[in-house]
């Protein structure tokens, strides 16, 4: 191995362990030197002998339910791209970009429901 990058995350919980504030730093980003705060986080590994993913998902008190809704949406066509580079099968990326699309749209209209 000819290189090694540190990714730290720390999580400030709570006295019911609910976490208020999430941040990170990287040793190969641009302010290494320093944390940056998030409002969520979300983290898999695949454990390659198990077969299985493991997963970190968190998320502040700040959060609102509209951030959430376009990080799921962010996060499925980043997926979709990262699918697309690792495997031949750009039908399936397309798939994913069309159900984040499709997720999205439905969540924007439920918000239109809920303010009427």
């Amino acid at each position: 191995m000819g290189k090694t990058s540190t990714i730290q995350i720390q999580v400030g919980l709570d006295n019911d362990r609910v976490p208020e504030k999430i941040e990170w730093r990287a040793t190969d980003s641009s302010e290494a030197d320093r944390f940056q705060e998030a409002k969520a986080m979300m983290v898999a590994f695949w454990d390659g002998g198990d077969k299985t993913a493991l997963r970190i998902d968190l998320w502040t008190k700040q959060m609102m339910v509209d951030e959430m809704a376009d990080f799921f949406y962010q996060t499925m066509m980043t997926m979709a791209d990262t699918y697309q580079r690792a495997t031949p099968y750009k039908d399936q990326a397309d798939d994913l970009r069309a159900f984040a699309k499709d997720f999205f749209k439905k969540f924007e209209e439920k918000q239109k429901l809920e303010q009427q």
